[in-house]
């Protein structure tokens, strides 16, 4: 088993799935998602690979769980070299004056609480030489992504202000700007969207790589 760990959260699809492909065989992959079968089939192809995974089938927005992950990571491994954070929740979209009180809540829950839980569980095993990744999307503001914008804006300033906290001492705290790409994500957003416009989630997830200097 290779000696970098890499933990991904919101493995099982999209970018998550793409990054934590990406970095194996270098990386020991501990992956984290709610749906069991998708990581599975990630395991699949990370050992055609040749490369190894962890699989941690749990919801983000348990902090009990994630708690007792890390905890595990700590006792098994003692550190992580490197967190991806791609868990992410896409409400529906819908006027502000409209907004679902159970959509807002889950919103805030895995967009915002749940990063907030993670970043103090996950600085002592990233250390000072460790690297945390977020991905950003500047959909604050726009019409009708009330609660998608608003709390995803929410979690990229709190990683800007950890950034900004960690540059003399680390961790690095990278913020990644990915193109448009056909995840599920954006597909509950734009419906019937061609895809041959969009970048694949495996190209995204090449080309950012090469930004964070692993």
């Amino acid at each position: 088993m290779n000696d970098k760990i890499a933990l991904v959260t919101g493995a099982s699809r999209g970018l998550g799935a793409a990054f934590a492909e990406a970095l194996t065989p270098e990386f020991h992959v501990v992956a984290v998602a709610r749906t069991t079968g998708a990581l599975e089939e990630l395991d699949d192809r990370i050992q055609a690979k040749g490369g190894s995974a962890t699989l941690a089938p749990m919801d983000v927005t348990n902090v009990d769980a994630m708690a007792q992950l890390c905890r595990s990571i700590h006792d098994r491994w003692g550190k992580i070299d490197l967190w991806v954070h791609a868990a992410i929740h896409a409400a529906p979209l819908t006027p502000a004056g409209h907004i679902d009180p159970k959509d807002w809540d889950k919103s805030v829950a895995a967009n915002v609480t749940a990063t907030g839980k993670l970043i103090p569980f996950l600085a002592p095993l990233l250390g000072d030489t460790g690297q945390a990744v977020f991905f950003d999307d500047p959909r604050g503001g726009a019409k009708f992504f009330g609660s998608y914008g608003a709390t995803k804006a929410a979690q990229i300033a709190l990683a800007r202000s950890w950034q900004a906290e960690t540059e003399r001492t680390g961790p690095r705290v990278s913020i990644l700007a990915p193109r448009e790409m056909p995840t599920g994500t954006r597909a509950r957003f734009f419906p019937g969207q061609n895809k041959d416009t969009l970048a694949s989630p495996r190209d995204e997830a090449a080309r950012l790589m090469a930004e964070l200097s692993l």
